[in-house]
C-alpha cells in the first residue's frame, strides 16, 4: 500500500438522470471511485440498475434527513416532514431540533432504518454512510448509526475532517463561512472519532469538499494533491451533467460539470502517478485492517 490513498467520490446518486450519468461517466472513464446513494432520489431505481451494471463502482447511502423526501410515511414520522413527506430545508433548525427533542429520536430512527433497509434491499453492498449537508454528523443521527451498525453492515462512514488552511489557500473566498464550518466539524468529529473507532467502523484520514462544495473543479483538485497529505483522503464533489432536477435541488453556483471534468482531466490522472497517489474505495477501505 502507498502512503497516500484517495477515495474519489460524490454524492447524490440517484437524485436525477443527469447526476446519474455524470457520475457513470466520472467511474467509467475518469477517477472517480465512489458514489453515495439517495434512496428516495428521483432517480434512485435507474442509479440503482446501473450500480448492478458497474460493479467496480463502490456504493454507499447518502443519508437524507433535510432537503428532501422521507422513506418513512409522514404519519409514522410527523415530527420531521410534511404532510407531502418532506424533510425541512433548513439543515441548522434541523440539526438542533433532532438534538434537543426527545420525542424526535424514536422518529428519527425509524426513518434513519428505513433508509438503511432500502438500501440493503437493492443487494448492493453497503460501502459506507454519509449524508446530505453532512447531516449524519448529528450527534443524534450518529447514534442511531452507530447503534444499528451490525445490523445493517455498516463497516465505513465519512468523517468531515478536513483541514482549513488547504481550503483557505486554494479559494480565499467565504472565510468566515468556511472557519465556522471548520470550528464546528471540528468539534464534531472530535466527538464521533473515539466512538466510530469502538465500533470498529473505518473512515479517512482527511476529507476535503466541505469548505469548497460545488467547486471541486481541475485546479482546486490539483492544488490539493500537490500537498496531500499521508493516509487515506476522501475529495468529494458533486460532479454530475445538470439536469432540471438537479438544478432544483441544488444552489445556483454549484460548478457540477466543471467537477465532472475535473475527475475525467488527464492533468490530474498524471499529477496522481507522478505522486505515486494510489486510488481507492471505501469498499477497499471497510474491507482492510483496523
Amino acid at each position: 500500500m502507498t502512503s497516500r490513498q484517495v477515495i474519489f467520490s460524490a454524492d447524490d446518486f440517484g437524485l436525477s438522470p443527469g447526476v446519474n450519468a455524470g457520475i457513470l461517466k466520472a467511474h467509467r472513464e475518469g477517477l472517480l471511485t465512489n458514489a453515495s446513494l439517495m434512496v428516495n432520489g428521483a432517480a434512485f431505481e435507474e442509479a440503482v440498475e446501473l450500480a448492478r451494471a458497474t460493479p467496480t463502482l463502490s456504493v454507499g447511502l447518502h443519508l437524507v434527513l433535510v432537503q428532501g423526501r422521507s422513506t418513512s410515511s409522514p404519519d409514522q414520522i410527523p415530527g420531521l416532514v410534511d404532510a407531502a413527506g418532506m424533510f425541512s430545508t433548513n439543515p441548522v433548525a434541523s440539526g438542533f431540533r433532532y438534538f434537543v427533542s426527545s420525542r424526535l429520536r424514536p422518529q428519527l430512527e425509524r426513518e434513519v432504518c428505513a433508509q438503511l433497509e432500502r438500501f440493503l434491499n437493492t443487494g448492493l453492498e453497503l460501502s459506507h454512510v454519509d449524508g446530505h449537508l453532512n447531516i449524519h454528523m448529528q450527534p443524534t443521527v450518529l447514534a442511531i448509526l452507530l447503534r444499528n451498525a451490525k445490523r445493517f453492515a455498516i463497516r465505513a462512514v465519512r468523517l468531515p475532517r478536513e483541514p482549513l488552511k488547504p481550503s483557505l489557500r486554494l479559494d480565499a473566498r467565504d472565510r468566515l463561512r468556511k472557519t465556522a464550518e471548520s470550528i464546528a466539524f471540528r468539534s464534531l468529529c472530535k466527538w464521533a472519532e473515539p466512538r466510530l473507532h469502538d465500533a470498529g467502523i473505518h473512515h479517512a484520514d482527511q476529507m476535503f469538499g466541505l469548505h469548497t462544495s460545488g467547486h471541486m473543479t481541475e485546479a482546486l483538485l490539483l492544488g490539493l494533491l500537490d500537498r496531500l497529505p499521508a493516509g487515506v483522503t476522501e475529495i468529494y464533489s458533486h460532479a454530475s451533467i445538470v439536469d432540471e432536477e438537479a438544478r432544483r435541488w441544488r444552489p445556483a453556483d454549484y460548478e457540477c460539470e466543471g467537477e465532472l471534468q475535473a475527475l475525467l482531466s488527464e492533468r490530474v490522472r498524471t499529477t496522481l502517478a507522478q505522486g505515486n497517489i494510489e486510488l481507492t474505495s471505501y469498499r477497499q477501505l471497510s474491507h482492510s485492517e483496523r
